[in-house]
């Protein structure tokens, strides 16, 4: 459809699996339809583990809307229960999955959310249009009419690789790297160089400690591919261990930091050691530290790291809103 912002976020121009000596399994399995959920189960809430199953294989037998939120978003706060009042006004032709992307951010990094709310509407297993913002009820009735004529009477057989992407993504989150790397190299023999497969094998790559295969899929992809936000952040992580695996000893830091308080290299690359071990808390708080010990060191570099912190953690992370709290008040006490 060609007013749909979000038709590009499973699909790409594709590159070659690195872990070709490793058999995959085929993406047969995934994107049977499942029955239809009972007629009164028109609003409910999901996590990225159940998010195939709530969306994807839902979204065969009618529209599905996936409503990213969070706790402290408070546009959310004004959509949600209009969304959801005008959704059960429709009668069983859309549901309407909540996802709280605090708890489960992993979905929403794939399909690019940068902002809440965000509204996504599946059909067949993949995304076909959406919305950012909070819109008048009025609005959301005319989107919610758009998107059930589009259903029509009947649908195809829906998107295996959406289905297998959200598998995959909840995977990773619960730590099991080997399945999630076998689900992302699936898809990569189905789609190669699909973006967002692409990013979670590097991610799978990382956290199996071998930064050089990551580096290398994610240097294969081509140029239109590093938009994607998964990808962008993939690449900042590297760029950041980089820059780590140099930095030293980090009791010879410590010692030298007690030593003088104002040894601003050495906090410096303390909290790039903090966050190689996943501090993230204390990787902020030195780098806050610093800003506010000088501002000029390495040209206002404190901050200019804190950022790219914060696009590696991604937005929900509780260290980033925390630290971007905390650097709120330091710029505009």
């Amino acid at each position: 459809m060609s007013d749909n912002p979000y038709a590009n976020s499973f699909s790409g121009t594709y590159g070659a699996d690195p872990k070709a000596s490793e058999p995959a399994p085929t993406l047969q399995g995934f994107g049977r339809a499942a029955s239809a959920a009972p007629a009164a189960d028109l609003v409910k809430d999901t996590t990225t583990a159940k998010f195939g199953e709530d969306v994807v294989k839902e979204s065969r037998n009618q529209p599905v809307l996936v409503d990213f939120w969070a706790p402290w978003c408070g546009p959310c706060k004004q959509l949600t229960p209009v969304l959801e009042r005008v959704v059960k006004a429709a009668g069983g032709k859309v549901k309407l999955v909540k996802m709280n992307i605090d708890e489960h951010p992993s979905i929403a990094g794939q399909l690019g959310v940068q902002s809440i709310p965000a509204v996504f509407a599946f059909l067949d297993g993949q995304p076909i249009d959406g919305f950012m913002g909070a819109l008048p009820e009025s609005e959301l009735v005319k989107f919610i009419d758009k998107i059930v004529k589009q259903a029509g009477p009947s649908r195809g057989g829906g998107d295996p690789v959406a289905e297998a992407m959200a598998e995959a993504a909840a995977l990773l989150e619960a730590k099991d790297v080997g399945s999630a790397a076998q689900i992302f190299g699936a898809i990569l023999q189905h789609e190669p160089g699909h973006p967002g497969a692409s990013a979670g094998l590097a991610e799978c790559y990382l956290m199996a400690g071998d930064a050089e295969k990551a580096a290398a899929l994610i240097d294969a992809l081509p140029e239109a591919a590093a938009s994607d936000p998964a990808v962008s952040a993939v690449k900042a992580r590297l760029k950041l261990d980089e820059e780590i695996a140099g930095l030293g000893n980090p009791a010879d830091l410590e010692a030298r930091l007690a030593a003088d308080p104002d040894d601003h290299r050495a906090r410096f690359d303390l909290a790039l050691i903090a966050q190689a071990r996943g501090e993230r808390g204390r990787a902020a708080d030195l780098l806050l530290d610093l800003m506010k010990r000088d501002r000029e060191f390495e040209e206002d570099g404190a901050r200019r790291k804190l950022l790219e912190l914060f696009e590696v953690w991604g937005p929900a992370d509780p260290a980033t809103k925390d630290a971007r709290r905390k650097l709120s008040s330091l710029l505009f006490r």
